[in-house]
């Protein structure tokens, strides 16, 4: 994809591990910037996504997870495409056999709080890559592309 529209789009040069069953999606962005609070995550993952990619700029943290595989199956049930989230997840085994598309920084076993804190559809950084709600997300094992 890069070498065909390379100028146009914009590489997230942050170092992602692959956790879903998919390796490869794309849709258009829906962003959550939270901190230890997974409360947004999990009641956005259960509104249809008609195939759109949940970013969630978690501040880089892996002091908890912000999905575990009971929201990771939500996001299958409701045709999410994809969550990155820029900090941890739980239940990687899991999420693993999932058909859903994820990207984490890495794994922490312990909870996050759930009282909803954060910003939802607003402008997420992913290292020096702004991502805009509705900007168009291609995520494959090599990393992370936005366009718009």
């Amino acid at each position: 994809m890069y070498d065909e529209r390379g100028p146009e789009l914009a590489s997230v040069s942050l170092q992602f591990r692959d956790f879903g069953a998919v390796a490869a999606f794309s849709g258009p962005a829906r962003t959550i910037q939270c901190h230890r609070d997974n409360g947004l995550v999990k009641a956005v993952l259960a509104t249809p996504g008609n195939g759109s990619v949940l970013v969630v700029d978690g501040g880089g943290s892996l002091q908890s997870a912000l999905m575990g595989d009971m929201i990771a199956q939500s996001a299958v049930d409701h045709g999410w495409a994809g969550v990155i989230i820029n900090g941890a997840i739980r239940d990687s085994v899991a999420i693993g056999t999932l058909d859903l598309g994820v990207k984490a920084l890495g794994t922490n076993p312990a909870k996050s709080a759930k009282d909803g804190l954060g910003h939802l559809d607003g402008t997420v950084r992913l290292g020096d890559v702004q991502i805009r709600p509705g900007a168009m997300i291609y995520a494959d094992p090599d990393g992370i592309l936005v366009s718009g």
